[in-house]
């Protein structure tokens, strides 16, 4: 019994020794990966200070009116995500695409996520980057909340929004959901594990099928897309933006009075499966503007502009008109 015990003491100290080892060549693999991708991770547009970090904004198209893109949680790079819009857009408007702390290229902050602090971060870069109103933002997701924020506290700079499959602030502020603080999956970024899984064509075919596997973005830009997610996800901006999303909504419905201008609100179909807590709150979400559509897109998943970006902008040109 003696000699059994002491064989499985040893074989427990030699796993826990080469477990070690590997956990270390993976965190070893990783920080290099990291520096490396560093490197070639560039700017798309340009970096302004704000608040004494850096802060991106990509802009484009000509026009008298600015369309200003508010992406969703997790979308590790906005100018990326959005970009199959730009074309049919630029001809008629300005755009301007802005990456929160946290995102696409821009720093991290020490700054908690409430809605103010974020909307007050827009607000300054839109400024120090030379933009001028008025504004149409487009939201899609948890960028509803900055949107709508940004209205109530600019309203003279805003003419009109739409959103993008984006959430009431009644549905965050009532959502019961659970937040989980991910730290399982940031040991795999961090040991490499996740860098490694995404060698694989079907891991990363599969972290795209929610967007269409970015069926209307260029191989160039898939790539940026793919470092940006290793690069980005799971850091601390984006973690604190989920544990502040209900904090955050009830900022926004305690002051929320209907906005003057118009309100489109663009709807997925969840390509046929049936969310009712989700539809009721999308149809309600119309209460916000005296002059409010809500129109559902069939046939596309939460990300509706990577489904059917011919759509998302007409509608978009449609109000800038």
């Amino acid at each position: 019994m003696k000699k059994w015990l002491n064989r499985l003491g040893k074989t427990v100290v030699i796993g826990l020794a080469v477990i070690l080892v590997l956990l270390g060549s993976g965190a070893i693999y990783e920080q290099v990966s990291v520096r490396k991708d560093l490197k070639s991770y560039t700017p798309s547009g340009k970096l302004y200070k704000v608040d004494g970090k850096n802060m991106h904004l990509y802009t484009g198209g000509q026009g008298d009116v600015t369309v200003v893109f508010a992406s969703g949680w997790g979308t590790a790079n906005p100018y990326v995500d959005f970009s199959p819009l730009y074309e049919k857009l630029a001809p008629h408007v300005k755009f301007a695409v802005y990456d929160r702390f946290g995102y696409g290229y821009s720093d991290t902050t020490d700054k908690k996520r409430n809605i103010d602090t974020i909307t007050n971060e827009i607000h300054e870069l839109l400024q120090v980057s030379g933009q001028k109103p008025p504004y149409l933002f487009v939201g899609h997701s948890l960028g509803s909340l900055e949107t709508i924020r940004f209205a109530q506290k600019y309203p003279g700079e805003v003419k009109g929004i739409v959103m993008v499959d984006g959430g009431s602030p009644e549905y965050y502020y009532n959502d019961t959901a659970p937040v989980l603080d991910g730290f399982g999956k940031k040991l795999l970024i961090k040991t490499g594990v996740i860098r490694m899984l995404f060698h694989s064509d079907s891991v990363i075919e599969s972290s795209r099928s929610i967007r269409n596997g970015l069926k209307f973005v260029p191989d160039d830009l898939k790539k940026i897309d793919l470092t940006a997610s290793l690069l980005k996800l799971e850091n601390a901006n984006i973690q604190d933006e989920l544990r502040q999303f209900k904090v955050n909504a009830k900022i926004v419905v305690d002051d929320k009075k209907p906005f003057p201008f118009p309100l489109t609100v663009l709807t997925s179909d969840y390509l046929g499966v049936k969310n009712d807590e989700w539809n009721k709150y999308e149809a309600e979400f119309t209460s916000w503007s005296l002059q409010a559509k809500q129109y559902v897109v069939k046939d596309t998943e939460h990300y509706i502009h990577q489904y059917r970006p011919d759509l998302v902008s007409d509608e978009i040109l449609s109000l800038a008109k």
